[in-house]
């Protein structure tokens, strides 16, 4: 990944889906390697499950933390319905990563279903592994860590094709 160059995620999903805890935890990443890091976040109703976003921007210098439309480099949705209603953020050459894209029957526990996603994610990202286990580690308690890990470990390797497959990151894989 240049650090001249910024990279734009958004993940999307409903209100309870951990769409906040998987940005915090992206963000935690990209700050310990040394990158400016911006995020914002759009609750709407996501006390009663609604909709949820947040925007991950890192780089070298980051001006805005939103992520304008058309421009998210990586898609990463929660839940497959919120597709349609963020798709217009995703840029023609970026990653849409969903749920059908990890072996969701391998997860122990269902709800790691978005750290799974991460784990997905961090194939597009040029984020040594145990960045992304030291990320969890800081962001769960202790008690939630092996979970969450076998998760980022399930979604790491989860083979399902992205719609789009161009790597964001120079190296391309965790």
């Amino acid at each position: 990944m240049s650090r001249s160059q910024v990279t734009n995620v958004v993940i999307a999903g409903l209100g309870g889906q951990g769409v906040l805890k998987a940005s915090d935890i992206l963000a935690d990443v990209a700050f310990a390697a040394g990158l400016d890091v911006k995020k914002s976040e759009v609750h709407g109703m996501s006390q009663r499950g609604g909709s949820v976003a947040s925007d991950v921007r890192f780089g070298e210098h980051v001006y805005s933390p939103m992520v304008p439309d058309g421009e998210a480099d990586c898609l990463v949705i929660v839940s497959s319905d919120q597709v349609p209603v963020n798709r217009h953020l995703l840029k023609n050459s970026g990653t849409l990563l969903e749920p059908a894209q990890v072996k969701f029957e391998e997860l122990r526990n269902k709800k790691t279903v978005n750290v799974a996603l991460l784990g997905a994610l961090s194939r597009h990202l040029d984020f040594p592994e145990v960045a992304w286990i030291e990320a969890i580690r800081r962001n769960f308690p202790q008690t939630l860590w092996n979970a969450n890990i076998e998760a980022f470990r399930i979604g790491s390797r989860s083979e399902s094709s992205p719609e789009k497959s161009a790597d964001i990151a120079e190296g391309g894989s965790v």
